[in-house]
Formats: C-alpha cells, structure tokens, sequence
C-alpha cells in the first residue's frame, strides 16, 4: 500500500520525525577498562571507559564516601575539518558538556558510600554527526555499570551502589516540525534545541532547551519532551538488553 502523504513529509532520509538513528552499545570495547561501551547514533560514534581509582578529590577525603565523573574529549578529526586537540585548557563547551555527563551517571546512584574510590569515565567523541553528548551519557552508563560490577566481583564492593540507569536523546524543531535524535545537518538548522535526560525510573535528570533562531511555545515543548521520553525509552530496552548479556571481566 502506498505510503500516506503525511508519512512522505515526515520522512527525512528514510527516516520518520519520531524514529532514533540506528543505535549500537557495543559492551567490553576496551579490553583493560574496568568498564566500557563504544556506542553509535547513526554517524556519532562515542568511545565510552569507566576507571575504578583508588582515592577520591580533596574535598571528599575521610568522608569513607566515593565519587564518579565524567571527562570528554573530541580528536582531531572527528569532525568536516581538523580541530586542535586541548591540551593545556579545556575549553568551555567541553567542560559543559563533561559535567553533564558527569551529573547524568551520578543519577545512577542513591548514594555514595562506597568507600573512597573514584569511578572516572572518558568518553571519547571519534566520529561526530551531532549528539554526541547524549550519545556519551547512553554509553557512559553502561561502562559505569560494569565498572560497579567489576568492583563488586573483585571483592572491592558487598554490591553494586547502581539503582537505575540513565539515558539521553535530542530533540528539535525544524521548519515547525518536532524531530528526534538529531544529526550534525538537522541541529545547525534547528530553530529550537533540546537534549533531555532521563532515568530508567521516568523521571527527568536534565533538560537543556534552546530556542536557537527564534521562540517556541508551551504546547511545543511539551511534544518534544513527549518526543524525548519516547526516544529514550526505546534507547533504554537497548540498554537493558546489552546488560543482560554475560560480559568477561577486564584483563
């Protein structure tokens, strides 16, 4: 049967306003990484490595408490033309975006009263056709994931202090139209912006909205988060399905 002419205009590139880019979590992708997950929303592709260290920043010594963060790095060519790589300051995009994904997988917790140990994910952009922040946080739970798992099979921990996971998507609207998961070419033309985290449990981590080249009203809003938590509803049954797979422990 012919397609409607309302699903012909939703169809950009083969692919309707409310569908995600083909997702893939590969688990275990680095081999020493206490945990890891390299993870691709259609052209993005996200190196994702949780370390387990031992120790914690200054401010939390002798509290017997941990600590998780997040660091975030493009290469070079990751993107259309060569950028220089940041090395003696990180610059203010980057650091946004780390303590994003830091504040995102610090939601996986209750609490931190696991010892004094450190759990630091590197998420590394290696190729990026915008999203690559929500791609990081997808990814980066699952690394810290594991890297609890680790922690608990290895002694270190009586369990894993992980009680929900975490997820994140962009939506925009383009020409009036709500779309989903945006690529690189979608998000330059966006008149508004969004990138929405959610947990497993429903509920919302962060909403970073931005009416770019213009206004949006309540009632927009309101469809691109109803957008939002369908993208990231289906990004977490990908996430549930790679975890229930054994996974080796590191070498």
């Amino acid at each position: 049967m012919a397609e409607s002419s309302t699903a012909i205009a939703l169809l950009r590139q083969g692919r309707l306003n409310t569908a995600l880019r083909p997702v893939t979590l590969e688990r275990g992708a680095v081999a020493y990484a206490e945990g890891s997950c390299l993870v691709s929303f259609g052209g993005t592709r996200v190196l994702c490595a949780a370390s387990v260290e031992s120790g914690v920043p200054g401010w939390k010594k002798g509290s017997g408490e941990g600590w998780v963060t997040a660091e975030y790095a493009m290469l070079p060519r990751a993107t259309r033309t060569r950028v220089s790589r940041e090395r003696s300051q990180v610059g203010g995009r980057t650091q946004e975006i780390q303590r994003l994904i830091g504040r995102s997988v610090r939601a996986m917790l209750d609490s931190f009263a696991f010892g004094e140990f450190t759990v630091k994910v590197d998420c590394d952009v290696l190729q990026a056709d915008g999203g690559t922040r929500t791609a990081a946080i997808t990814g980066a739970c699952i690394a810290v994931q594991d890297a609890f798992s680790w922690m608990v099979a290895t002694g270190r921990l009586p369990a894993s202090p992980v009680r929900r996971r975490v997820a994140a998507i962009s939506v925009g609207l383009i020409d009036g139209e709500a779309r989903l998961d945006l690529d690189y070419e979608e998000d330059v033309r966006a008149g508004v912006d969004m990138n929405v985290v959610m947990s497993s449990e429903g509920r919302f981590v962060e909403v970073q909205g931005t009416g770019e080249h213009g206004t949006f009203a309540r009632g927009e809003l309101d469809g691109l988060l109803d957008l939002a938590v369908q993208g990231i509803g289906e990004l977490d049954a990908l996430q549930q399905q790679v975890l229930a797979a054994p996974l080796p422990m590191p070498v």
